[in-house]
Formats: C-alpha cells, structure tokens, sequence
C-alpha cells in the first residue's frame, strides 16, 4: 500500500461565490465576538491589576508553624515544606513514589496523516486543488482515528487502550496548616522519574495487558523490539512533583487556604515553589497579568483580520473571473482587512480604557493613529 496519495478536485465560481456568502455571516459573528473579547479583556485586566494591589497591601506574612487566630478571615502568606501521609502511586503498573504528583506520560507508535493543498485558478473564476497525502509512522501522545484518512486501507490504528493519567496526593500539610486540593493543583516542579531495570519484574506482574513490557531509557516499552516500533506499540515515562518548600497566599480559613475575595472582584489564591516572598508572588502575578492582556489583545486582532477578509472575501471571488485580477482585489482586501483590524481593534481598546482608566485611553489612541497612518502612507508610496 503507497504511503503517499493525491487528489484532484475542483470548484466552479458560483459554488466559491456561495461558499464566500457563508464566509460574510462567520465573518460578521468574528468581528463582533472579537470586538467584545477585546472590551472583556481590558476591564479583566484592570480589574486583577487592582485586586493585586488591594492584595499586596492586605497580605499579613505569618509561620508555618502555628495558626493563629486572629488571622482568621485575613489574607495570610505563608512558607514552608510540604508534608503528607498519602503516596502517589500509578495501580496499572506499580509506580509509587513519595512526592506530590505522580505523572504518566504515554505515546502510542500510529500512522499520521499530513496533506498539502496546491490550488490553481482558472479562466472563468473556478479553482482546481491538488491535495498530497503522506502517511507515516510515529509517536504520538494522543490517539489518531485512522478511519478520518483520506486514504485509512493499509493504514488503520488500534484503539489507545492506555492513555496519560496524573495520580496527586488527596491533602497535605504546610506545618500547622493544611493543604487541600485547589492549593496542592498548583504545586509543580515536575521532573522526570525514571524507573530502574530492576523494576520490571514487579511492573510486569502488575500490567494487566498482553504485550511483552520491558524497561528502555528509564521508561518503560510495550512491544516486542524497542529498536523497531510497530504500529500499537507504547512508551509510558513517569514525572514527579517532589515533596519541597512551597509559598502560599491565600485566606486563612480555621487551618485551611481559601481564595480571598477582594473588594476589586478577582479571588486571590496564589502557590509558588521554593521560599519567594509575598512582594515577589504579586510582582509575579502582576507580570502573569499583563502577559496575559498583550496575548488576548494579539488574538483578538488577528482574529478581527481574519473576520474582515471573510466580510470581503465575495469581493476578490467576483474578480477571479479574470484570475490575475482577482489577485489584485484578494491583495487589496487582505490590506484593508488588517488596516480595519488594526483601527477597530485599538478604537475598542481605547474605548473600554476610556470606561475603565480615562487618563491611558488618550495614549492609546495616539499610537493606534500613528501606526494607522503609517500603513496608509506605505501603501500611497507602493501605489
């Protein structure tokens, strides 16, 4: 059976105009959703910026050792090392270790599909697509439904009967006080956890499957030759979030942490691994925020791009009767596509800062200004 397989199709000018109709209504839905993602996320970022300050000057720094409580109710930072009585442990294979996280990590040796489109327009506005198809065997973390291939005879995958799991400590303790579930979901510090040949004859005993396990590289193998993989064929490594000094900020509730509701409205529960002071935590989250703000901003611009070239996609398809044409229209609208992404994108920025910090919408105006007259005077200079 040929691993590689290529297909031709093509599409008439009217089915492209129809297509591009459904493009118009995604494109609307897109630019509307992206126009309120953009709002949302400046007054979230205001918002957090705000309860972490309220937090910073809140935040009493106490001991492990004692709970006091006139702390009760107070947001509290604490550090310490954690203890637990529970051991982490994998069942379907024997793994235990003492630590606070125990991860398995498994691939599966399948078939993969990768295609590479080429189109060509035609005379009259059609198109004509020529589609590759690639098959190859490789590793992969997650199962790969064979039957949606273009091609799936000679290339068919059995299911994934053993899939990546995380076994984690139910509790622990941070000296007096003590560590639940939404405290102990944020310790990481995972590491790799290799496993020692001399190790197999108990893992063996506790795999319940019918392949021949052996232990590779401090991981262990399903399959018969390690060195030549056959589709079906597993590689399961471990990591361990090991037992160490963590920092925790969050309300003191009897011996518990719980999130602190600020006035300002976000919840403050904050972990951090090793000895970091409460003033390091918030300049840390403060950080996390603004990184967050500048990424959903990019999306939401992009995406506002993405919504205008569908808006006008009609446009370049109605010149595609004459293909170099369309070319010229298809150029001319993916430009003013991101021109109005950019304009639209900052006049909301600007606007939801105008509703939540006046005093920095007028700087962000200026800059959207800037760079829209900056692209305006490129494209006059091209032309």
């Amino acid at each position: 059976m040929s691993n590689t397989f290529t297909e031709t199709t093509s599409t008439s000018w009217f089915t492209r105009i129809r297509n591009s109709v459904g493009g118009v209504v995604i494109g609307l839905i897109l630019i509307v959703g992206m126009v309120v993602l953009l709002f949302w996320n400046e007054g979230r970022a205001v918002q957090t910026a705000r309860s972490l300050t309220e937090g910073a000057g809140a935040v009493v720094s106490v001991g492990a050792d004692s709970v006091d409580p006139a702390n009760e109710s107070k947001l509290i930072h604490v550090t310490g090392a954690v203890t637990t009585d529970s051991v982490p442990a994998d069942p379907d294979f024997a793994i235990s270790a003492q630590g606070v996280r125990l991860v398995r990590n498994v691939e599966m040796f399948q078939w993969k599909e990768e295609s590479k489109s080429e189109t060509t327009k035609k005379l009259g506005g059609g198109e004509e697509t020529t589609t590759t198809y690639t098959y190859s065997k490789e590793w992969d973390d997650s199962a790969i439904n064979s039957s949606d291939f273009k091609q799936p005879g000679g290339h068919e995958n059995p299911p994934m009967e053993i899939s990546g799991r995380n076994f984690q400590i139910p509790d622990g303790k941070l000296g007096a006080f003590t560590l639940d579930q939404p405290v102990i979901d944020q310790i990481g510090g995972d590491k790799a956890f290799p496993l020692k040949p001399d190790q197999a004859s108990e893992i063996q005993a506790a795999y319940a499957g019918t392949k021949k396990l052996s232990i590779v590289d401090g991981g262990i193998y399903l399959g018969w030759n390690p060195s030549s993989p056959v589709v079906g064929d597993y590689r399961i490594r471990y990591e361990l979030a090991p037992l160490g000094t963590i920092s925790v900020i969050g309300q003191q509730t009897g011996s518990n942490f719980t999130p602190y509701q600020t006035i300002a409205g976000d919840q403050l529960l904050m972990v951090e691994d090793g000895n970091v002071p409460a003033d390091q935590m918030f300049k840390h989250a403060e950080s996390a925020n603004v990184m967050l703000t500048w990424i959903l901003r990019g999306v939401g611009i992009l995406l506002l791009a993405i919504g205008f070239g569908l808006f006008m996609s009609p446009l370049s398809v109605l010149a595609d009767v004459i293909p170099p044409l369309g070319s010229l229209v298809s150029m001319g609208t993916g430009l003013i596509a991101f021109l109005l992404a950019i304009v639209v994108g900052t006049i909301t920025i600007a606007i939801a800062w105008f509703y939540y910090r006046p005093l920095l919408a007028i700087g962000i105006l200026v800059v959207g200004a800037v760079i829209a007259a900056g692209i305006i005077y490129i494209g006059r200079s091209r032309r």
